[in-house]
């Protein structure tokens, strides 16, 4: 299943400002990068949406796996296990305003065990201080 629109992360605008200014925080096989958002990057589509305390991209290349089903399959995995862990309306820990998250897999990260990579997405978000 796919985040609902109002927890999604789209427009060209907003991954290049998370890359640049985003802080980052680094597993094996996970980068997890977090800015506070603003909306007046979001494409005119989403900046009538409802707002919500955080909105999540996850970015996984080619360079991870060659077909697109495997790639998808793993958005999706990774999907499910933010709603989980952040909750669909809770603001994700004490951070102050709505946040924007992007995580993107690192080569090599199709080969592991699904509960591996949640289990690095978890310490990660613990990292940030987003989940206790």
């Amino acid at each position: 299943m796919a985040l609902p629109l109002r927890h999604r992360l789209k427009g060209q605008r907003v991954f290049d400002c998370i890359y640049r200014k985003g802080r980052k925080h680094h597993g094996p096989f996970l980068v997890l990068r977090l800015l506070s958002a603003q909306a007046n990057l979001l494409p005119p589509s989403q900046r009538s949406a409802p707002v919500s305390p955080w909105r999540c991209g996850v970015v996984i290349s080619s360079k991870v796996h060659k077909r697109s089903v495997r790639r998808n399959r793993l958005r999706r995995l990774l999907h499910d296990h933010l709603l989980c862990q952040l909750g669909a309306d809770q603001a994700p820990g004490k951070p102050q305003g709505p946040l924007w998250l992007l995580i993107s897999l690192k080569p090599g990260s199709a080969e592991r065990e699904a509960s591996q990579l949640l289990g690095e997405c978890n310490q990660l978000l613990q990292q940030a201080g987003l989940t206790p």
